[in-house]
C-alpha cells in the first residue's frame, strides 16, 4: 500500500493513506490476482477493507477499529503499530481416556478354547530326519496360545472414522493443527459413514428419510434443465422463456435454505482450500474429505446442484438463460452464495465463493467422490484391530525392566553362548540317534558323523573326547593294501607293427 503524508484533524500524519486511495490500489491488485480475476467490483473491495479494519489490520489515525466502518472517501487511515496476528493456540495434551481401541498387547487378551489334543506318533531321530535337519539349529519351541482383543463396538468404529478423517484432512491441507479451522465437536461420525457407504452407482448419496430430501417438484425441475431438451415432460407447458422460469424455480429453492450447502461450521475449512486450487489433485482430494463431513441431505443437494450447473454450461442445445451474461458466469453468480457463505461477512463471501464454486463445478465428478485412500486406510486399521494373534508363554513384559522395549542388545559372546545352550539338547539326541542307527551302513555313518563334527564341533568333542571313545562306537576301517605291480618280461625286443599283404583267390 503506498503511504504518504496526509492532513486530518488539524495536523499531519506520516505513513498514512485515505480510504479512496486504499480502494483504488487494492481493487487493481485483486483484478490482477488469479484467485479473484477482473470480475471483482469496487464494492467488493470496500467490503474486504472493512473486514481488514474489523480485524485491526488497518485503523483510523485516532486508533479506532472494530466497530468503525471503512469509508471510500478522504478519511485518513494507517496500519497499527503492532501486528494484528493472534498468538497460536497451544495444543491441549492428548487425553489418556480415548475411545479408540488400543492395539493388541500381551497383557490384554482373552484365551480361545484350545482344541482337544490329537495323539501323534513320537518323532524318531534317525538318518532320514538327519538329512532334513542337519543344517538347522533347532531351539526349544515354547507353548503358544491364540489370542484376540474384545470385539470393537460401533461407538469405537465411529470414533476411528472421525479421528482418521480429521487427521487425513489435516495432512492434505498441510496444517500443523486444526485449531481455529475445524472444531471436532462439529464433526458427526454418522454423517461420514453414511456418505461413504450409502451411495448409488453414480456416487450420489442416498437419503433414507424422504422428508429430508428435496421436494419432488425441485428434482423434476433440475432433471428437466439438466437433460434439456430430452428431460422435458409432455405435461409441462412450452412457451418462450420456459427454461428461464425453470432455472428461477431451482434458484429460489436453494436461496431460501437456512444456511449454505457447505454449512457455516465448515466455512473456514473450505476457505483454506482456496490456496490449493493451483494443485488440482490436492485440492480435489481435500474437497473429497471435506464433503464427507457434510450432513447426507446437504451433501446430496450439493452433488445434484453441481451436476446441474456443469450440464447446463456444457449443453449447446439449451437456449441462452440471460441476454447479457454468459451461461457459465450466470450459474456461478446465481448459486455461489447458496454453496459457500459465512454467518458474519455476507458481502465478502462472493469473492471467495466464486473461485471455489467455479473449481467445484468444473471438477464435480472428482471433488465429491469418496476418497479411496482414506477408505482403504480405515478398513486396514479396523482389520488389524480385529486380527487374531499368537501369544507365546513367557512373552509378557516385565514391569521391573527399566527399558520399555521388548529387545535388549547383547554381545557376540552372549549370543554364541545362548545359541549353543539352546541347541545342545536336541543336537545331542540327534547324535545319539545317529550312532544307534543300525540300518545305516558304516560308510554312511562315518560320513554323517564327519558332517556333524563340522557343524557342531563342541557337541562332537564332548561325545568323543578321545580316539578310543570314537573307536568303541565305530571301529576304524582296515587299511587298504596297494596292489603289487607285476613286471612282464619280454622275450623278444619290441618290434614295430608291419602290415602284410594278403592275396585272396
Amino acid at each position: 500500500m503506498p503511504l504518504k503524508r496526509h492532513w486530518a484533524y488539524f495536523r499531519s500524519y506520516d505513513n498514512s493513506f485515505t480510504g479512496s486511495e486504499a480502494v483504488d490500489w487494492l481493487h487493481e491488485l485483486l483484478k490482477r490476482n488469479h484467485n479473484f480475476g477482473p470480475e471483482v467490483t469496487r464494492y467488493q473491495t470496500l467490503q474486504l477493507l472493512r473486514k481488514f479494519m474489523k480485524n485491526h489490520v488497518v485503523e483510523d489515525v485516532k486508533g479506532r477499529y472494530g466497530k468503525e466502518d471503512f469509508e471510500d472517501s478522504g478519511q485518513v487511515y494507517r496500519f497499527p503499530p503492532t501486528s494484528p496476528l493472534k498468538p497460536l493456540p497451544q495444543r491441549p495434551p492428548v487425553s489418556e481416556n480415548c475411545d479408540l481401541p488400543r492395539l493388541i498387547r500381551w497383557d490384554d487378551y482373552e484365551e480361545l478354547p484350545q482344541p482337544e489334543k490329537i495323539p501323534m506318533k513320537s518323532l524318531i531321530l534317525n538318518s532320514e530326519t538327519w538329512n532334513k535337519r542337519h543344517s538347522i539349529a533347532i531351539g526349544e519351541v515354547h507353548e503358544c496360545k491364540i489370542i484376540r482383543r474384545s470385539d470393537i463396538t460401533p461407538k469405537q468404529v465411529d470414533q476411528i472414522w472421525k479421528k482418521m478423517t480429521i487427521a487425513h484432512l489435516q495432512r492434505v491441507l498441510g496444517l500443523k493443527t486444526m485449531d481455529g479451522v475445524l472444531d471436532p465437536k462439529h464433526v458427526n461420525a454418522k454423517h461420514i459413514i453414511h456418505n461413504v457407504f450409502s451411495v448409488n452407482k453414480t456416487g450420489i448419496v442416498i437419503v433414507k428419510n424422504k422428508a429430508e430430501d428435496m421436494p419432488y417438484w425441485v428434482l423434476s425441475a433440475m432433471k428437466c434443465l439438466a437433460n434439456w431438451p430430452n428431460g422435458r415432460e409432455t405435461k409441462q407447458p412450452m412457451y418462450p422463456g420456459f427454461e428461464r422460469d425453470v432455472l428461477r424455480t431451482v434458484a429460489e429453492y436453494f436461496q431460501r435454505l437456512k444456511e449454505p450447502l457447505l454449512t457455516f461450521q465448515l466455512y473456514e475449512v473450505f476457505v483454506n482450500i482456496l490456496s490449493l486450487l493451483q494443485q488440482k489433485e490436492v485440492a480435489a482430494e481435500a474437497l473429497q474429505v471435506c464433503s464427507l463431513l457434510l450432513p447426507p441431505a446437504n451433501r446430496r443437494r450439493l452433488q445434484l446442484l453441481l451436476r446441474l450447473m456443469a450440464r447446463v454450461c456444457q449443453n449447446p442445445a439449451l437456449p441462452p438463460l440471460n441476454d447479457t451474461i454468459a451461461t457459465r458466469t450466470l450459474m456461478v453468480q446465481t448459486f455461489s452464495r447458496c454453496i459457500l457463505g459465512s454467518a458474519e461477512e455476507v458481502d465478502l463471501d462472493e469473492l471467495l465463493a466464486t473461485k471455489l464454486v467455479t473449481f467445484m463445478m468444473e471438477h464435480h465428478d472428482s471433488v465429491l467422490r469418496v476418497p479411496s485412500n482414506l477408505h482403504r486406510h480405515v478398513e486396514d486399521h479396523l482389520s488389524h484391530l480385529r486380527r487374531v494373534q499368537i501369544k507365546y508363554a513367557g512373552a509378557d513384559t516385565d514391569a521391573s525392566l527399566v527399558s520399555p522395549s521388548y529387545c535388549r542388545k547383547i554381545s557376540r559372546a552372549e549370543f554364541e553362548e545362548q545359541r549353543v545352550s539352546s541347541s545342545q539338547g536336541p543336537m545331542q539326541e540327534l547324535l545319539e540317534g545317529l550312532i544307534a542307527d543300525t540300518e545305516l551302513s558304516a560308510k554312511d555313518k562315518r560320513k554323517r558323523l564327519k558332517q556333524f563334527q563340522k557343524s557342531y564341533p563342541e557337541i562332537y568333542r564332548r561325545r568323543f573326547p578321545t580316539a578310543e571313545s570314537k573307536a568303541a562306537v565305530l571301529p576304524e576301517k582296515a587299511p587298504r593294501l596297494k596292489p603289487q605291480l607285476m613286471l612282464l618280461t619280454l622275450k623278444k625286443p619290441f618290434q614295430p607293427f608291419q602290415r602284410s599283404w594278403s592275396f585272396r583267390a
